[in-house]
Parts: C-alpha cells; structure tokens; sequence
C-alpha cells in the first residue's frame, strides 16, 4: 500500500490538474478517507445554493471524448463502424492504453484511482471459497472466464494495435491492465445526458451499449443459472434520478443523448444509505455558472458540518449488488434480497409436461423469484413494525372460482411470495389430474371449438381453482431448503458466520490495543469480511423465507387450498 505521503502527493498534483482543469470545488475538499473507500468528497464550507463541485463536462471520458483524440481517434472510429467495439468497450479500452501511456494527460486523474478492488473477479482463491454456496460465487467463475477470453480474442490484439500509433508507452498491455480498465469505467461511469448541441457529429456514439454487462460479454454469459440479479444499467451511474426546483438540467431543458463516461472528480463520491448530496447537468450555465457542466447539489437544506464526508446513492442495492458492482457490503443492508429460480429444464421431469409449458408461455410468469428484505415487513413474522404492516397489496387474481367451492385464502394479506412466481409453481406443481381439470374449465370458459383463446388472467383463475396454493408453496418450500442447504453446505451456519464477524471485530480490537489477548481471533481479509456479512445475509434471508413459505403452507392445507 502506498504511504500516506504518496497519496498526499498524488492529490497534490490531482488538486492542480482539476484546477487546470477549471474544476471547481465551492463547498467541498477530496481527500483520503479510509483503507477500503479510499479518496471521498468532505464538506468544508457552505455552499452558495447548495452546489458543492462543478465539472465542466468537457472533462469527462466519453465515446466521443475517445474518438476525438488525434492519435488514436480514427482508428477508434473505424473499429466502431466495424463493429469491432461497442460504446463502453470504446472507453475500456482508452483506459487501459493511457494507463499504459508515460505521458498521457489523464495521468494525474489515473493515479488517483485504485489499482485492486474488492469486486470478486480480484478475489485470491481463498478468498473466493468464502463465497461457495452463494450465487455470486458461480457468477464470479463464469465472469473471471469470459474476462479472460475477451482479452485473449479480442482486446489483446485491439490495444496492441492501437499501440503501434504510439511510442509513448511504458510496457506491453497484459490481462490485469485490462481487467483495471474494465473495473474502473464499471465502479465509477455515470450516465451523463448530453445535449445534441454539444456532441461532436460522430456517427455511432450515440445510443445505448450492448456488447458489455458488467465486464462480461453479454451475449456469452448467461447469470440465469447462477440465481444472481445484477441491474447494471440501474447502477451508481443512475444516481441522479431527480431534479431540484430551479436546478437547469440538460435533460429538461433540450434534446439530449444519454452517454456513459467517467467524469473527474464526481466519481470520488462514496455510497451512503442516507445521500447527503446529488448531482445534476447544468446546460446553460443558469444553476452553476458555468455551461454545460455537470455539479454536485447538496440534498438537503441544512448546512454541513465541515469535514464530514458527503456520499451519494448508488440506488437501493443488496449486499449482492453492491459485492458485485462496488467491492462492499453493507451490514444490516435494508434493500437486501434473496435471489431463487426454478430450473425450467427440470418442468420435462412433471407430469404432462407439454401442456404446462403452454399454460406457463400464456401467462408469461416468472422462473426467478427476487424477495427482498423488505417484503417481510408484511409476512406473518414481521422483524419490526411499520404503517404498512397492516396490509399487502397483492394482485392475486386467482381467488375467482367456477364452482364456488374453492375459498379465499385467510392469509392472502400476509403471503410475501410475488404473485408472478406463484403461479409459475401453481402450474408446474399440478398433478395430472389437476391438468386436465384447468383444461376442461378453459375449454367451458372459450367453447369446445375454440373460438378465442383464454386470457392469462383467466388461465390463472383456472389453476387456481383446480390446485389452490398447497402444492405451490410445497414447491416453494423444497427450492428454499436446497438454497439453504446450498448456501450452509459451502460455508457453514449462519451462526458460525456470525462468530468469525465477533472474531475479527477482536482482532481490529487487538489492533488498535495490543495489550489485549489474541488468542482465539483472526485476522480475515477485507474481502473475507464483505464475503462473510454477504453470505450471513442470504443465510437470514433463506431461513425468515423458508418460515414464511412453511406456515402459509399449513393455513393453506388448513384452509382447503
């Protein structure tokens, strides 16, 4: 790790290029803030109308910004119109070459930012083994694959030809310069709307990417094996998502163009649950002064306090998100979730397989079941209780019934399970008895001839009526138990996670007192602490769930359903 008079140097020089730059900091300091985020934003004075930092957006690390260079910009240009590279790709790949570069002009910017991150694909392989058992864990293996194929089929060949334009280089371009480029532009891009006044009549730099996902090549990794949700596109780089009265964004204003790219000094902003700021483009020059410049907007209305850190959102994200995207968790994360699926390979393996594949494409139901945290706050067993406790607004629409016989359930308000996913397994549960019944009150519903076909709505209605709830939740019940089977088979209990968390909070003890005993604490990696808060989360998450599913199952059986 570099010693804090290195890092001081570098800010130095970072502080000057900004101001070259003509970046302004009006209510706020960069500076370092700890071993795991690294440089953050802090307040150090009040801000006039509450705006904290202006970048002219001139700064920013754009496609067009790349195919504008008079080096490497027609070559860039032609690999584009090719095909060869897509938008984000375009930016990746700029980044690794002015890493590579002993006098690039990003200098000052790039040795800034880190060089190891806590994302899994920098994971060691005992670190890795401490997320067996989670989604994340095959995720990662399949992600560090494909990384390694696009280098060697692609992005090899591409940076070193680009290099051939240029002899200011310091070294041959190698797999981890590529894989720090790719973690760069995916921990800090923002999606920045550009006004079509400003972007430079370059064909193909517009629109939205779709080569990449999360340093992946999209088209070849396919994560819905893996039980992993990860929203790229509705990341860190989303983060303003609401505009201030009186504010002047680009966006409101004129035509604009949504593009990816890395804007100096906005990117040190750090996550934090409660944002004390957000950040917007001003295409006039009417909120900040300064035209077509995107700033810092302070979200609240008091004053900071000076020296406190100012964070931002990254959005509402689990500690699967956040490990995946960011390199770090949160403890007690409240948008945590727990990610399940059906296998749809495994449907082949259920009685009259054929007919529950149409019934399942008719109602365009889910295979993969999101439940967040928050959704327990309505169950049976609620953590705590909130003015929403009282009541879940459902759509069940499968409560209509043919022959009246088929009730109510007593606990529709407090089932958490989305609608979506129940029916699926409704449907895959059914015996065969009960395929032929929906068939028979689908046939009664639209004629034996068949004259129209049945609505998803009533397609539900009529599972419904034939099988009720038990053996979807039957189902349910099973996918939860091998979830937590899966997830305790690989790491252990979610009590034992909770006793290496006591044991390495003695170890930072230790640290800061050496007088104390070290005798039975450990001294786990940063990535074996995040991997250990995140694996615990989806343990609770699993067990609160499976309690769920397993007394909706007995109100269920009690109710007749």
């Amino acid at each position: 790790m570099a010693s804090s008079k290195e890092e001081e140097a570098k800010l130095v020089l970072f502080l000057q290029w900004l101001q070259i730059n003509e970046v302004e900091l009006r209510g706020c300091n960069i500076k370092y803030s700890d071993s795991i985020k690294g440089f953050g934003i802090f307040s150090s004075e009040n801000a006039p109308n509450g705006v904290l930092l202006v970048v002219p957006l001139d700064l920013a690390i754009t496609p067009m910004r790349v195919l504008q260079d008079p080096l490497l910009g027609p070559e860039c240009r032609a690999m584009l119109e090719e095909g060869e590279v897509d938008d984000r790709f375009l930016i990746i790949l700029y980044l690794t070459l002015e890493r590579l570069r002993k006098n690039s002009t990003w200098t000052p910017y790039l040795d800034m930012l880190p060089t190891k991150f806590g994302t899994p694909i920098w994971f060691s392989e005992d670190e890795l083994l401490e997320l067996k058992g989670t989604s994340l864990y095959r995720a990662t293996e399949l992600q560090k694959k494909s990384l390694q194929r696009l280098y060697e089929d692609k992005v090899k060949k591409l940076v070193e030809k680009l290099l051939t334009l240029d002899d200011d280089t310091e070294r041959e371009v190698s797999f981890e310069d590529f894989l720090w480029a790719n973690s760069i532009f995916w921990t800090r891009a923002l999606t920045i709307p550009y006004p079509h006044s400003s972007m430079p009549n370059i064909a193909q730099a517009e629109g939205s990417s779709t080569g990449l996902v999360s340093g992946t090549n999209s088209e070849e990794t396919d994560y819905s094996c893996c039980d992993i949700s990860i929203n790229c596109d509705d990341a860190r780089k989303l983060s303003a998502d609401s505009h201030h009265p009186g504010v002047s964004s680009t966006s409101d204003q004129v035509e604009t163009t949504w593009v990816e790219g890395l804007v100096p000094g906005i990117d040190f902003c750090n996550h934090g649950l409660k944002p004390a700021a957000t950040w917007e483009v001003d295409g006039t020059g009417s909120a900040t002064g300064v035209p077509f410049s995107m700033y810092l907007l302070s979200a609240g209305h008091g004053a900071f306090s000076s020296g406190k850190e100012i964070s931002i959102s990254y959005g509402n994200k689990g500690n699967e998100e956040l490990l995946y995207l960011y390199g770090f968790v949160m403890e007690h994360n409240p948008d945590d979730y727990l990610m399940i699926h059906y296998p749809i390979e495994a449907i082949e393996n259920t009685p009259c397989s054929g007919s529950k594949v149409l019934l399942l494409e008719v109602q365009k139901v889910e295979f993969r079941c999101l439940l967040t945290k928050s959704l327990l706050d309505r169950g049976f067993f609620p953590p705590s209780v909130t003015e929403e406790d009282t009541k879940f607004p459902g759509n069940r629409l499968c409560n209509y019934s043919w022959s009246g016989e088929r009730k109510m359930p007593s606990y529709l308000d407090k089932l958490v399970f989305p609608e979506e996913f129940m029916s699926a397994l409704r449907t895959i549960a059914m015996t065969e008895d009960q395929t032929y019944q929906v068939s028979a009150l689908l046939e009664e519903l639209v004629g034996s001839e068949g004259g129209r076909q049945p609505s998803d709505a009533e397609v539900r209605a009529a599972i419904w009526e034939a099988c009720g709830d038990s053996g979807a939740l039957q189902m349910l019940i099973d996918l939860l138990n091998t979830k937590v089977m899966d997830l305790e088979e690989g790491t252990g209990s979610e009590e034992s996670d909770a006793e290496l968390l006591q044991k390495a909070s003695c170890s930072e003890m230790i640290e800061k007192d050496q007088s104390k005993p070290e005798t039975f604490c450990i001294n786990p990696s940063r990535n074996q602490i995040s991997s250990i808060i995140y694996r615990k989360g989806q343990k609770e998450l699993a067990r609160l769930f499976l309690k769920e599913a397993e007394y909706a199952l007995e109100l269920a059986l009690s109710d007749g359903n």
